[in-house]
């Protein structure tokens, strides 16, 4: 039953009807939405657009090389080798017993009333947390970074993170934003280290921090963008969510009745 997961998780997965192209590779466009499909058990029910632009990219240059590898092994005629031919077997069999549980997944009903139970039940587990949207800068030592405060202290507003976006692209010393001009996304209190999301949660959107931050990877500047409220969510929202979770537990109890079923039904000898 360990298969179970990756069926639910492509039931919960949903599907953009207005996929973007995110990459071509020899001709062939590569869409927002193949990349997501790819990426599901990383993205864990996260949409590809609300990814930063890095983490985006790095999951786009992590597919073209999926892919180029793909036109590789064809270009080699691996598709006629045993090992192939062999695991593709297998791999027709897991998705024979994935449809298989997909059908009967399909069959079970949940009533809405218990579904209304579950969440009032758990509402904690349905709260997303405060969240604040930043940019940084990383250098090596103190003076560094007060001197890089001393440069943007001046300016406000738009010019003031589009001046912060340079300076994060040439002075930078983290390789994973400075492209990005310092972008960091969306992160709640328990994603950075304690230091760095004590200054970014206590900032006003829009203001950038007046001192450097030191972590044990230097020192930092920070730009708050924007923040986000701790927030219920409401039943509307995750009723979908509880309906098929709900669904995969009675899954379980259903495989393993039939397990039963058929087991009693067939000539089985286990030495």
């Amino acid at each position: 039953m360990k298969k179970l997961s990756l069926v639910v998780a492509t039931l919960l997965m949903g599907t953009s009807l207005n996929a973007a192209t995110v990459a071509t590779v020899n001709g062939k466009n590569i869409s927002d939405t193949e990349v997501a499909k790819e990426f599901e058990s990383i993205l864990r029910g996260r949409s590809f657009s609300s990814l930063s632009q890095n983490e985006q990219r790095t999951l786009v240059v992590q597919y073209v090389l999926r892919e180029l590898i793909i036109e590789d092994a064809k270009k080699q005629n691996l598709e006629k080798d045993s090992f192939y031919i062999q695991t593709l077997e297998k791999a027709k069999e897991q998705v024979l017993v994935s449809t298989y549980e997909k059908k009967m997944f399909d069959k079970i009903k949940i009533d809405n009333a218990k579904i209304k139970s579950f969440y009032d039940s758990n509402k904690d587990k349905f709260v997303e947390p405060a969240r604040v949207q930043a940019r940084h800068i990383l250098v090596e030592n103190e003076k560094d970074a007060k001197d890089i405060i001393n440069e943007l202290k001046n300016f406000k507003g738009d010019e003031l993170k589009t001046k912060f976006s340079e300076v994060a692209r040439t002075k930078s010393k983290d390789p994973g934003s400075a492209t990005n001009g310092g972008e960091l996304g969306w992160f709640d209190q328990n994603t950075m280290v304690k230091n760095f999301t004590d200054v970014a949660f206590s900032l006003k959107n829009g203001e950038m921090s007046k001192t450097p931050v030191k972590t044990n990877f230097g020192y930092h500047i920070i730009l708050k963008e924007n923040s986000q409220a701790k927030k219920q969510r409401t039943y509307d929202e995750v009723k979908d969510g509880i309906e098929n979770a709900l669904k995969a537990e009675e899954l379980r109890k259903v495989m393993s009745q039939k397990g039963e079923e058929l087991g009693k039904a067939a000539k089985v000898d286990i030495k």
